[in-house]
């Protein structure tokens, strides 16, 4: 017998159906709860306890700390898989076969280029302008290169060349965003080389010289790209998804995920680890210090990288990435003084009752920002790079969404304001 869930209001009973998910999830379905209750709603500010959607993608379990793409656990994938064949495994559904992954891999090379006109966008946006809102832009500006891709109902082949156009595309415009503000001239693709190691050349290459990757790089950052591939229903993917909702064309969903992804409560975290560690450091690196004023209510200052809306144990990405920072500061022969601070913190921490009993352990911002740092990218692009990781998660939800035809996103709300009045004339108006 199907489990059922009955609320009772005033005097009459309704009974709720229970969807379970495949690991066992439960979710009470209130779909038909304001027409069977004469328009009660439910109140969750924040979404916390709310399933917006059904979806094959990510699996994720906070209390365990447990983190699934299709069913892949994420230390399988981080150890063993490259970022692209991730892609595909969450785009398409299976990892591919050898045939599927070459062609997949060869349609992306051939749409690396970038229209020359959206060089002379970057030359117009004033210096100081944030590498996210330019990012932001620029893909939204891709629809007036393609305008076919307005219409979100073409044939799959049609939607997919939108797809593998913003695969091929999104490292190129990073590195171009990094070159102007530089001062430096931008590198062209090279399809000769890797994804990841393409997207390396044109960030730091000068075409005065020769670049060679270090695969210690390559391997590092292939791995921080698949931490971030995606992450269920966060506010970057359900925006995605919201805007997505409307048949907005794809160029300006994933645009919308890159501006909710921009804020330091999401994908900014990482540059504001960096800046609480060089803070710490500036103040003569008394980490203790910084821990009572954390614990501190009436301080307000907070432990960057610590604490997750979702996870109620460590976070899985956290360990992979806390191991790989270790080995690429010792690869590369770097010490740098911020890592043992952040450990320190770490350290610390997880031994005080304060910490762990509400649950703050260190989440996948409090490493990433440190390799990030050692292989050289400046915090600016810290949050680029997430977006540069997280597009295909984004373009996973938005084809799952598109293929089941859900309807448009839309909240409901308890209304607070005022109460019907009637308009007065602004000469009858008390001040």
């Amino acid at each position: 017998m199907a489990e059922k869930v009955v609320l009772k209001i005033k005097k009459k009973e309704i009974e709720l159906p229970v969807i379970t998910g495949s690991e066992k999830e439960k979710g009470i379905d209130i779909s038909k709860l304001r027409a069977s209750t004469g328009g009660y709603t439910t109140y969750d500010v924040g979404y916390k306890n709310t399933g917006a959607t059904t979806s094959a993608i990510t699996f994720l379990d906070g209390e365990k700390g447990i983190l699934r793409y299709r069913g892949y656990p994420i230390e399988q994938l981080a150890e063993k898989s490259s970022f692209l064949e991730v892609a595909y495994l969450l785009i398409y559904g299976e990892l591919p076969t050898k045939t599927q992954f070459t062609d997949f891999t060869g349609s992306i090379s051939k749409h690396t280029l970038v229209h020359e006109d959206i060089r002379k966008f970057l030359d117009n946006y004033p210096e100081r302008t944030h590498p996210m809102g330019q990012l932001s832009a620029m893909i939204c500006s891709l629809a007036a290169f393609y305008p076919d891709s307005l219409d979100v109902n073409r044939g799959e082949e049609e939607v997919n060349d939108t797809v593998i156009r913003l695969l091929a595309k999104l490292p190129t415009l990073v590195s171009w965003i990094y070159k102007r503000s530089q001062g430096h001239p931008v590198i062209y693709p090279d399809n000769s080389l890797g994804y990841v190691e393409n997207f390396l050349k044109m960030f730091f290459g000068y075409p005065t010289e020769e670049y060679k990757v270090d695969p210690i790089i390559a391997k590092a950052m292939q791995k921080l790209l698949i931490l971030h591939a995606d992450h269920e229903q966060n506010c970057s993917t359900s925006t995605v998804r919201i805007v997505g909702s409307s048949h907005a064309p794809l160029y300006a969903a994933i645009s919308a995920g890159i501006s909710a992804l921009w804020g330091p409560r999401h994908g900014g975290a990482n540059q504001s680890v960096i800046e609480m560690l060089q803070n710490i450091q500036s103040d003569g690196g008394d980490y203790k210090k910084w821990i009572e004023k954390a614990k501190d209510k009436k301080d307000p200052f907070r432990l960057m990288g610590f604490g997750h809306r979702v996870y109620k144990n460590f976070d899985p990405r956290a360990k992979i990435i806390k191991k790989a920072s270790d080995d690429v500061l010792k690869k590369l022969g770097i010490n740098d003084p911020l890592l043992d601070i952040a450990k320190n913190l770490e350290r610390i921490t997880l031994k005080d009752d304060y910490f762990v009993s509400r649950k703050l352990y260190p989440n996948v911002d409090f490493y990433s920002g440190i390799i990030y740092k050692a292989i050289g990218f400046p915090t600016e692009m810290f949050t680029v790079l997430f977006a540069l990781g997280r597009l295909p998660g984004w373009i996973a939800q938005w084809k799952e969404m598109m293929t089941e035809k859900q309807p448009i996103g839309r909240p409901r709300q308890i209304y607070t304001g005022q109460t019907e009045r009637k308009y007065a004339p602004i000469s009858k108006r008390k001040k």
